[in-house]
């Protein structure tokens, strides 16, 4: 009898239409390709070398400290200052001009020369001056009331109570990460020919580690200084609970916008990864043993996360109904059942919200590491070939192809108030993107081109008044308003994931949906919505430490489970 094994279906990756819609888009999980989990595969596999070269730090916790990192071929060191910060100064906005630590990734390891100059400007952020030397600047602030409990109680020899842990998730919260040459700092021209920085946010995930790793040492160092022979340090298995905080606001939404080769590259990598499994024939009962484990950590997971705000809330709501039926079904898939993974999706359509739709594509990954990881290699483009038109492309060329690829923007009424309430600009005072009420607030002229759907509706409309067989070019000579459209037009026929199909500046958009894609990539977990328009996320959270990372990495560590043993 011949083996099921050698039958064979072609999956096809989900189409843009079903994928390039905010609500999907707004319920993306961290997966196998997450930049964090890129990172952490790397310095596992290398054997990267850590060490701490510089710890000049007070009794109350405030001075200098410098971790460094050495790869195959470079060394890297993040240099941090943690200050003291009084109360009326602690703010998570972007306005704010005092941290708790201020923090650069520092290309090589610095001298003292070289620390002296950074100690003079990292811990101003965008007023300071930076070098090429310098590739991430970023800041944090303390979670107050967490940090004093952990103190309390690690100066007393007892552990922090699990359920403070918890409920924040985190000791310090970044409140701003940059890089790619923003203040001064490294372009990334100069670094994607480093194979280890190559992927996106490679040099920024890796700083936000190196801060976690810093901030442990810290809150344990300031513990033992109060209580001496007393203190103790916090258990291993529940140290690893504590994740980076980030908050996050409307400045990184643009990105994906802005960029939209590179988004094309992230979600062909996801997409293609989640048909790669749905094709796989038959499953292993170690595969389905190990995507059960990982299935009821993340429902423990979703159980322990929370949030205040009525959007996370109801998402939540349906992520923990979701996960338990996707147990309940999964039971009724065998091992010698044909396609297991695509009647699981098929099933999932049919009786999931897309909470659990998207967290299900980022779990039936997890088994198969040796099909999906590779991927991550294609997840960076060279965005400068799109960059240059082709002028002699015919006017009837470009209104086939927005008929054809962008019906979605025609669909859209954007002269009604509803159709254009919003408008994206960037605020004087700190270079960040922002969002106006366009009938409500002043600042309209000043929008920035973010309004895709609507601008190429007004392109396709301006067409139709020119002669079809014309250069695109003469067109574009008396109305160069336009040419930022023809180029998404004409570079969307290879990057067709490129486009979020929505209005971008209607009034029931929600920008916390472009947010948690992105961060979705970064590999961030327990979102918690503040509002439509900023968001606090974990990063981290269960990643192994350092002496972990070179002896026995775990690559499942974003599904650890809540209860610490």
């Amino acid at each position: 009898m011949k083996s099921l094994k050698s039958k064979k279906i072609k999956i096809s990756l989900r189409t843009p239409s079903e994928v390039m819609h905010l609500p999907r888009l707004g319920s993306f999980h961290q997966t196998r390709l997450s930049f964090m989990r890129q990172l952490l595969r790397r310095l596992a596999v290398e054997k990267w070398k850590f060490s701490i070269p510089v710890w000049d730090i007070s009794a109350d916790g405030y001075g200098t400290a410098v971790y460094s990192v050495k790869g195959p071929e470079r060394e890297y060191s993040l240099v941090t200052f943690s200050n003291y910060l009084p109360a009326d100064k602690r703010s998570d906005r972007v306005i704010a001009t005092a941290w708790d630590v201020t923090f650069t990734l520092f290309d090589g390891i610095p001298d003292t020369q070289e620390i002296d100059r950074l100690k003079k400007n990292v811990p101003f952020q965008e007023e300071g001056r930076l070098n090429a030397t310098e590739l991430v600047l970023g800041r944090a602030n303390k979670s107050v009331r967490l940090w004093n409990k952990v103190v309390t109680a690690l100066s007393e020899g007892k552990q922090p109570e699990l359920k403070d842990v918890e409920d924040v998730g985190y000791l310090m919260r970044t409140t701003a990460v940059y890089g790619s040459g923003k203040f001064g700092l490294s372009d990334r021209t100069f670094l994607k020919d480093r194979v280890e920085l190559a992927m996106p946010f490679q040099a920024e995930m890796l700083a936000v580690y190196l801060v976690r790793c810093f901030v442990l040492d810290l809150v344990e160092f300031v513990a033992f200084e109060q209580g001496g022979e007393n203190a103790c340090k916090i258990e291993p298995k529940l140290r690893k609970r504590f994740g980076i905080g980030n908050s996050t606001g409307l400045g990184m939404a643009p990105f994906i916008v802005n960029h939209p080769s590179l988004f094309d590259r992230w979600i062909r990598a996801r997409e293609t990864a989640i048909a790669r499994v749905r094709e796989i024939p038959i499953m292993t009962s170690e595969e389905a043993n190990l995507f059960s484990m990982l299935l009821e950590s993340c429902y423990q997971n979703a159980i322990c996360w929370t949030s205040q705000h009525p959007i996370q809330i109801s998402k939540l709501k349906n992520l923990r109904k979701d996960l338990k039926e996707i147990k309940g079904f999964f039971k009724s898939i065998c091992i010698g059942d044909q396609f297991p993974w695509n009647k699981l999706y098929d099933w999932a359509l049919i009786n999931l919200t897309l909470e659990g739709q998207e967290a299900l594509c980022s779990l039936i990954l997890e088994p198969y590491g040796d099909l999906v990881d590779g991927l991550s290699s294609e997840m960076a483009i060279d965005e400068n070939k799109y960059f240059r038109l082709d002028g002699k492309l015919a006017c009837g060329i470009i209104i086939n192809i927005i008929k054809h690829s962008f019906s979605w923007a025609l669909e859209y009424d954007y002269k009604t108030q509803d159709g254009q309430a919003r408008f994206w600009y960037v605020s004087e005072d700190k270079l960040e993107p922002r969002l106006g009420q366009r009938f409500e607030e002043d600042g309209s002229e000043l929008e920035q081109p973010l309004a895709i759907g609507r601008d190429i509706k007004e392109l396709y409309e301006a067409l139709q008044e020119w002669p079809l067989n014309d250069k695109i070019a003469n067109f574009l000579m008396l109305y160069p308003q336009h040419r930022h459209c023809v180029r998404r037009v004409t570079e969307h026929r290879e990057v067709p994931y490129g486009e979020i199909r929505d209005n971008l500046i209607g009034s029931n958009m929600k920008p916390i949906d472009m947010l948690r894609c992105k961060l979705s990539f970064f590999g961030a977990d327990r979102f918690d919505p503040r509002s439509d328009r900023w968001v606090r996320i974990c990063m981290y959270q269960n990643a192994p430490f350092p002496n972990e990372l070179v002896c026995a990495y775990d690559d499942f560590w974003p599904y650890s489970g809540s209860k610490v043993s």
